[in-house]
């Protein structure tokens, strides 16, 4: 299907590798385009809502890191090599929806499903080689532990009480094959929010653990994720029990479930906002992560854009209190985000949607041949800057390893 949807220049294809996640589709993916908006100085994301009500149909793409300028006022001067744009939301020519047992193609009444599906399973899915990437990171290891001392003081000083930071591993004149990549990683990193996304030459092979926000009727919930260790072949639950008593890691979560409860209060009914799930430990591939559940009843008259204000860039990926955060991310980073600690998702006709997190993944630009993997941990006054470079580390290995 991959394969099939090369000839397109825009396409979303989300996948769960069958978690038990409170998915509402196993797999989903909207091709090609049939209308669109996306982010230019004249367009807003109020925009969305009046988009959103002029195409009663699927709805696919993203919300960058950098919108956070225009939600909250500031704005950015640090470099972007990958180039994805603030928002993008399309109406794709043909939606496909995946289960174990079927196949659902939904396409303009003058494109032939039968067909498509036939085209689909004569592909020959090709297996690409492409060149090795040899990582660099914008910051050595001793420019990475200085900054985040530099952090801790603002910590002391009280401008913050916790801030993700991240860096970027980076590799330049990369020649890769995104489908094989993408691919790859998810046999290697088989994770709940997985996303393989193409806008023109830019594409994301995302394997995400984490779920942003799904809206179902008038609930709404998000599951931050704060808190990892390694996954261990000989001691794999003590593993667990010691991320789930580290009082560091509970701190860090715990911070974030409040940070949430606050944002999703502003667009709640009084009082629904609860924690469903509180510092529960998941495993994944490589890692386990902290996650804890926040749910609200959405108020009346609450639109699209209004939930995007309220709540984004996410908690987990910023920080408390959230805009004096985001200006010290500007001030220590050194590169854009861009649609690393952005969000993917879907939009379906009845209004219900799920956006991820976009992290654990590659961005690749074809044009530049330019490969970024950010990744980035919560440095709290109790962080120890060795060990949060270390977990920077372990959160690429999946992504190293399908660059091999």
């Amino acid at each position: 299907m991959l394969n099939f949807g090369k000839r397109f220049s825009n396409f979303c294809f989300l996948d769960n590798h069958h978690y038990d996640f409170d998915k509402t589709f196993e797999c989903v993916a909207g091709f090609g385009v049939i209308k669109s908006l996306v982010a230019s100085s004249s367009n807003s994301l109020q925009q969305i809502d009046q988009f959103k009500s002029e195409n009663t149909d699927w709805i696919f793409g993203h919300l960058s890191y950098d919108l956070k300028n225009e939600i909250e006022g500031l704005s950015s001067k640090n470099e972007d090599h990958i180039g994805f744009e603030d928002f993008y939301f399309f109406v794709p020519e043909i939606v496909f929806i995946l289960s174990r047992e079927s196949v659902n193609i939904g396409a303009d009444e003058t494109i032939s499903t039968k067909d498509i599906f036939e085209k689909i399973v004569s592909i020959t899915a090709s297996e690409n080689t492409f060149t090795k990437a040899e990582l660099k990171s914008k910051f050595s290891k001793e420019e990475y532990l200085a900054t985040v001392k530099k952090l801790q003081q603002h910590i002391l000083r009280g401008d913050c009480y916790e801030i993700c930071f991240c860096q970027e591993f980076f590799a330049e004149n990369i020649q890769i094959d995104p489908i094989s990549a993408f691919k790859k990683l998810s046999e290697i990193s088989p994770n709940p929010f997985s996303a393989f996304y193409k806008f023109s030459e830019k594409y994301l092979m995302c394997a995400s653990p984490e779920r942003f926000l799904k809206k179902t009727n008038n609930l709404i919930i998000s599951q931050p994720i704060k808190g990892t260790s390694k996954r261990s072949t000989f001691s794999d639950e003590e593993e667990k029990s010691l991320l789930k008593s580290n009082e560091k890691e509970r701190a860090e979560n715990i911070m974030i479930v409040d940070l949430v409860r606050n944002d999703l209060s502003k667009i709640c009914v009084e009082g629904s906002v609860e924690v469903k799930e509180f510092l529960e430990i998941y495993s994944f591939p490589q890692v386990h992560q902290m996650i804890s559940t926040i749910a609200g009843k959405l108020a009346e008259n609450v639109s699209l854009s209004d939930i995007f204000y309220a709540t984004f860039p996410m908690g987990s990926m910023t920080g408390a209190p959230k805009k004096r955060v985001l200006e010290l991310i500007e001030m220590y980073e050194k590169t854009k985000r861009g649609l690393f600690s952005g969000s993917v998702g879907y939009i379906t006709p009845s209004g219900d949607f799920d956006f991820n997190v976009v992290i654990r993944s590659i961005l690749y630009n074809e044009k530049s041949k330019y490969l970024s993997i950010p990744a980035g941990s919560a440095i709290t006054w109790k962080s120890d800057a060795e060990k949060e470079f270390e977990e920077c580390e372990l959160k690429i290995e999946g992504m190293k390893k399908t660059l091999e």
